[in-house]
């Protein structure tokens, strides 16, 4: 009996995790604010404002990253500056490789969907995204 409890709790764990799959990627693409950061000793800290956002784009072999700020017209500010990053899938998982002159750093993606994405950093820092949606005022 008690063997069998280990082995549901360890189907239950590993059978409900979800595998983020090349068709998943499509929705990386867009408008996205931190939702949430999960740090290594279990602590978690919950964004409930974001002055910044991130926009990606990703063409199925390259993409970018950049940071923006939306504005209450719409319309958003940015510096043009724009990290390259590039997907590849390794160990049956695909993780966001970033290169530029400074440093080169990778981020496995851990679920993808149209309105949330996580990922984990090399420091196993666990970011979760939401899908932007901007602030509408009617006059």
């Amino acid at each position: 009996m008690k063997y069998s409890f280990y082995i549901l709790i360890c189907f239950v764990c590993f059978g409900c995790t979800s595998k983020v799959t090349n068709e998943d990627l499509k929705h990386l693409n867009g408008y996205w604010e931190i939702e949430k950061v999960a740090f290594p000793d279990g602590e978690t800290k919950t964004y409930t404002v974001n002055p910044n956002i991130d926009y990606i784009e990703w063409d199925g072999t390259k993409g970018f990253r950049k940071k923006m700020q939306p504005k209450f017209d719409g319309s958003y500010t940015t510096s043009n500056d724009a990290e390259p990053f590039t997907i590849i899938q390794t160990k049956g998982a695909f993780e966001f490789y970033y290169k530029n002159e400074m440093s080169e750093w990778k981020e496995q993606i851990l679920s993808v969907s149209k309105e949330q994405f996580s990922v984990i950093n090399q420091d196993t820092l666990t970011y979760t995204y939401k899908r932007f949606h901007p602030i509408e005022i009617h006059k």
